[in-house]
């Protein structure tokens, strides 16, 4: 009997060390975020999220269909996000990281270089004014609601760190409006945005401005 309770206590130690060891891990890996870094969300291979990546990705290491920007207050981490779930809003990074990795998606830090950081208090003051603002499912710019990539666009604005470019809607395999935005616009009785100006997260991804620090 003695020896089942030594066993028991020795397992028990053992497994309280693991947690500590995992909990520093978690601690050590969100030590070093810092305010105004960007958290890229990678792509999906079907759906809306593969159709975003098959018409906007242009390098073989971004293959992103979301964005967000970190927030740092006090000990605590959120990030400003538009997402189609609850629009422009302020989440914890917890459960930011939470329903991304549920969703079978990983999150790559990005962070602005050394000679624009100082872009980024007025971003986050921006990107806070926008908080509360409708998710805009047409993808096309609208003063009074936004997608993600347009909401971290908007956010550096001012600094003109990121910029507006031409969409595309063309599967770079066919040369053809891709067939998921043709009825995608379609059942909304609109005209595929080809051309027009906007963005997206490998666009800005891309940018010479960044740089990509790790993957959480």
């Amino acid at each position: 009997m003695n020896r089942i309770l030594k066993d028991r206590r020795i397992h028990h130690i053992i497994v309280v060390i693991l947690l500590f060891l995992l909990s520093g891990c978690k601690s050590w890996q969100r030590s070093d975020l810092k305010d105004g870094d960007l958290l890229f969300v990678t792509a999906k291979e079907t759906g809306l999220s593969g159709a975003i990546n098959n018409v906007t990705q242009k390098q073989k290491n971004t293959s992103f269909d979301h964005i967000g920007i970190l927030k740092k207050e006090g000990n605590s981490f959120f990030v400003l996000h538009a997402a189609p779930k609850g629009g422009s809003q302020k989440q914890s990074l917890k459960d930011f990281i939470r329903d991304e990795t549920e969703d079978k998606q990983r999150i790559v830090v990005y962070r602005l270089k050394a000679e624009f950081q100082n872009s980024i208090p007025s971003a986050l003051e921006k990107a806070g004014s926008m908080l509360g603002k409708p998710y805009n499912f047409n993808y096309i710019l609208d003063n009074n609601s936004y997608y993600c990539s347009d909401f971290i666009e908007r956010a550096f604005r001012e600094d003109h760190i990121f910029k507006l470019e031409p969409m595309t809607f063309i599967d770079p395999k066919t040369g053809k409006v891709n067939i998921f935005w043709e009825e995608f616009y379609k059942k909304k009785n609109l005209k595929v945005p080809e051309g027009e100006l906007g963005c997206n997260p490998n666009g800005l991804a891309g940018s010479d401005k960044l740089e990509r620090i790790k993957e959480l």
